[in-house]
């Protein structure tokens, strides 16, 4: 079986060397374009990116990545384009600064996801956070229960603020290390403390039985602990 390859059209496609120098050209000049595009953009623009803020950064690259390498295109149509979107961002951030329902509707709200070392389901059903995702970020913050923590902010660039109570008001709380929260039950055992799995509220019962959790109506529970974190 012979198998032919034009390599020159492999490896550079339909082009041929003498465009390579303008190719490398090209780049180095939407490098700087970039550079500059996103110096304008301000310090917001390139730390932590909002949806808003992640939109004009992908609309950057694909407006640069293109006259990289088609001769098709002229630099001046790149131009024009980051022009229009750096404008059209500082206009947005501007009018949001002056406009609070503007800023809500194009930034989003932060949402309290925990509050007195409870999950506020309410606000979990209109993200797309799952648990099990959640409860990994709480454990790289080296936190085992939600009883050692007050409250947690999703803030609209999508990290998680948290707030700890001190060791001396560490309360009862749902574990959340993988090898403690597998031990979930659906059958309570008399005089100790249980955390509903989905919610963290605290229940104790007199009499074996199974339960569902009067706030979120869900029927798994997991022995509650009250330890301090570790630091």
């Amino acid at each position: 079986m012979n198998i032919n390859i034009d390599w020159q059209n492999f490896f550079i496609g339909e082009d041929r060397w003498e465009f390579m120098p303008e190719i490398a050209l090209r780049t180095l000049i939407m490098y700087f374009i970039i550079l500059t595009g996103l110096r304008l953009l301000g310090k917001r623009g390139v730390r932590q990116l909002s949806v808003f803020e992640l939109v004009v950064i992908i609309s950057l690259g694909s407006a640069a990545g293109d006259p990289m390498f088609y001769k098709e295109i002229g630099l001046i149509v790149p131009i024009i384009i980051f022009t229009i979107i750096v404008g059209a961002y500082r206009l947005t951030t501007y009018l949001t600064a002056k406009n609070q329902k503007l800023d809500d509707l194009i930034e989003g709200r932060c949402v309290y996801l925990i509050k007195d070392g409870r999950c506020n389901t309410k606000e979990f059903g209109k993200e797309a956070l799952g648990l099990d995702e959640f409860f990994a970020e709480l454990r790289q913050k080296s936190i085992s229960h939600l009883g050692q923590v007050e409250t947690v902010i999703l803030e609209t660039s999508g990290t998680l603020s948290v707030y700890f109570y001190p060791d001396d008001r560490v309360q009862l709380g749902l574990p959340i290390l993988p090898a403690l929260f597998a031990q979930k039950t659906k059958m309570l055992s008399p005089n100790k403390d249980y955390a509903c799995i989905f919610c963290g509220n605290i229940k104790r019962i007199k009499t074996e039985a199974p339960l569902k959790c009067v706030d979120c109506g869900c029927d798994e529970w997991v022995v509650a602990i009250d330890n301090c974190r570790v630091r």
